[in-house]
């Protein structure tokens, strides 16, 4: 009986390193793939995401200060238009008039 018991305790020892070592496996493999991946997506050209995170942010910060000069722009027309209307009505006042000959 102690022979079966010792045939069975090495059995367990063998199937729980091959557990062990498979684990083991499985994780290299993981961590090999993942640096092919890698490569791959360098050697292509892709970005990663934190300066996909930080290029669109730099867009959405740009795209606020466009509208915000752009707003601008338009009163500093609107400004503009005011002060030529008024030079323009201050001009006429200050022609002399000119009387028609009949």
């Amino acid at each position: 009986m102690q022979t079966r018991s010792k045939i069975f305790d090495d059995i367990a020892k063998i199937t729980g390193g091959a557990i062990s070592t498979l684990s083991g496996l499985k994780l290299e493999i993981e961590s090999l793939v993942r640096q092919q991946i890698e490569k791959i997506l360098i050697d292509t050209d892709m970005v990663s995401r934190e300066e996909f995170k930080v290029v669109k942010a730099m867009a959405v910060k740009a795209r606020n200060q466009q509208d915000v000069l752009e707003e601008r722009i338009q009163k500093l027309e609107k400004n503009i238009k005011k002060k030529s209307s008024r030079k323009t009505k201050l001009d006429n006042k200050a022609l002399p008039k000119i009387k028609k000959k009949k």
